[in-house]
């Protein structure tokens, strides 16, 4: 048989009704053949909607300041958070279509009032201080590059003890959590249950000692027990990386990139089941290798000047900046000075469902 054989012909006039007549009932019992839709539901590779977009700082904090002037926080509309809704989505008040996060502001002496949910978060703090988070009646510190955890169904509220406002973004699951229909949530207190404010919260005291597993009958935990991850924990790993590095040894990413994943002290795996969190250090000049992966990440820049070039698109940013990397897009970072980033992403979903793959530009891993 010849090419050209091969080749249907096109239907004849009785074939053409009957076909008609087909898909119209299909229509009309909600049924879709495979045939007319395999492009869109198996592409050849990853097709996101969502699109690499950079939200900045110097446009978000006047916002939210002036939220905090017009909007109340209270019962009922329970955090004055304004989340990053990707241009890619709908409209929808999604960075990613697994990822949710929100620049969060909280007035001097302003309570947002404890309730819980069945959707993970965390919180992380860009600049300022004066905010306590209350996780199931333990109250934590909240300060400028801290790392906070309030992981599924633990009530928690916020409380600011001082004259001054505070923002910090936010970071949940709620896309993934919403597709799956699986969200509950429930309403605490009208304040919060602890209003002190302590140094260091019950869980640091009992889980943050480097290498150090209290034997107090406290099993494995699905989510990290670790209220906050401290910046001068952080800095002092980032910073050692990249001296080991100078002094010739094994350990940074790549050359001049330095890089900590936060993890559960009990698992030693993701802090919590649907979020990676990790931070980045890039010395000046430094450029990493270009990467695709499976999985969405948000990135927020902590300090410093430089670029994340997304699909061949460079965008240059700065303190506080925000840029969505979705799913299988081609990026790189590079550092005009030194250059700090926090990450979080889902690959803790995209691994536990084994769709995982990366590619490393000049390495052809895959």
């Amino acid at each position: 048989m010849t090419e050209d054989q091969m080749v249907a012909a096109p239907p004849t006039a009785e074939e053409q009704a009957g076909l008609d007549q087909l898909y119209r009932d299909f229509g009309r019992e909600n049924l879709i053949p495979l045939w007319t839709e395999i492009g869109d539901l198996m592409p050849m590779q990853p097709s996101p909607k969502a699109v690499a977009h950079v939200w900045r700082w110097t446009s978000l904090l006047p916002l939210a300041e002036r939220s905090g002037e017009l909007v109340p926080v209270g019962r009922g509309g329970e955090r004055r958070a304004i989340a990053l809704a990707n241009p890619g989505l709908g409209g929808r008040p999604y960075a990613t279509p697994t990822l949710w996060a929100a620049i969060q502001y909280l007035g001097g002496h302003e309570t947002a009032p404890e309730h819980r949910h069945s959707q993970n978060a965390f919180r992380f703090v860009v600049e300022g201080e004066g905010v306590w988070t209350v996780v199931n009646g333990d109250p934590v510190r909240m300060s400028r590059g801290d790392f906070l955890l309030t992981p599924g169904w633990n009530f928690h509220g916020h409380h600011n003890d001082t004259d001054a406002p505070m923002a910090w973004i936010d970071g949940l699951d709620i896309p993934f959590v919403h597709y799956t229909d699986s969200a509950f949530f429930e309403f605490g207190t009208e304040r919060v249950t602890d209003e002190s404010t302590p140094d260091v919260s019950r869980s640091e005291r009992l889980w943050a000692n480097p290498g150090l597993r209290p034997l107090s009958g406290l099993g494995n935990t699905v989510s990290s027990p670790i209220g906050a991850y401290r910046w001068v924990h952080t800095d002092r790993a980032l910073a050692e990386q990249l001296a080991l590095e100078d002094e010739g040894f094994p350990a940074t990413v790549s050359p001049g990139h330095a890089a900590v994943r936060f993890v559960n002290p009990t698992t030693g795996g993701d802090v919590m089941p649907t979020i990676r969190a990790q931070f980045h250090r890039l010395r000046a000049g430094t450029r990493t290798p270009t990467v695709r992966e499976v999985g969405s990440s948000v990135y927020q820049v902590f300090e410093g000047r430089g670029a994340i070039v997304i699909n061949g698109v460079t965008n240059t940013v700065e303190k506080g900046d925000l840029v969505v990397v979705p799913s299988w897009a081609s990026w790189s970072l590079q550092a005009e000075t030194c250059f700090d980033l926090f990450q979080f992403g889902d690959h803790p979903i995209i691994e536990r469902l084994n769709l995982n793959r990366t590619y490393i530009e000049g390495r052809n891993q895959a």
